[in-house]
């Protein structure tokens, strides 16, 4: 197989492009955040990057709090939308149509269109460069009840999230497998 080599550039995909709110319920903000992920179990920890030009920035800085939340397929305008305007001047809420609601533990708010909201505190910020990274403590998870079945498994391929790769959205699409898959036994038939 022929490859091509390129220098060192931001080329990791799929990554989902989360709607990150921050402030209040009552003032709330968004923006759309593709440089996110898990770094951690115990304790559960995710990092976001954000550019300290954000007007977000200085919002999640100061409070030392914010929410991801998951994005579905349906919700890609909004994504877009999010990550292109500034809150500076334009209410995101408003003009996407999406409602801010009160979190569990924190005072930035959920939004309630989004099927997953995870709930976090900054326990630091790492400068990086032409962003910084936001070492952040999984507080709390919020999920649709229509998504948890009977036994209270969560049913994320029923969301319909979306995914984010080199400036395109995609529809994450079927399912493949369940982690461990590939060892797993085989039931013997009787």
């Amino acid at each position: 197989m022929s490859k091509i080599f390129w220098n060192g550039g931001a080329l990791l995909a799929p990554v989902p492009p989360a709607l990150v709110s921050c402030g209040t319920v009552e003032n709330p903000n968004v923006l759309t955040i593709a440089w996110t992920g898990i770094i951690n179990t115990k304790p559960p920890m995710t990092y976001i990057s954000v550019r300290p030009s954000r007007y977000s920035y200085n919002i999640i800085k100061e409070s030392g709090e914010f929410v991801i939340n998951l994005t579905t397929s349906a919700m890609c305008r909004v994504a877009d939308f999010c990550g292109v305007k500034t809150g500076l001047k334009v209410n995101k809420f408003e003009k996407c149509g999406i409602t801010a609601e009160k979190a569990t533990k924190i005072n930035a708010p959920l939004i309630e269109e989004c099927p997953v909201n995870i709930e976090c505190i900054v326990r630091e910020i790492k400068p990086l460069g032409s962003h910084d990274m936001f070492i952040s403590e999984i507080i709390g998870v919020n999920v649709d009840e229509k998504y948890v079945d009977s036994k209270g498994k969560l049913n994320l391929q029923q969301c319909g999230l979306a995914a984010y790769a080199h400036g395109e959205y995609f529809s994450l699409g079927r399912k493949l497998g369940d982690f461990g898959f590939s060892v797993k036994k085989k039931k013997k038939k009787h």
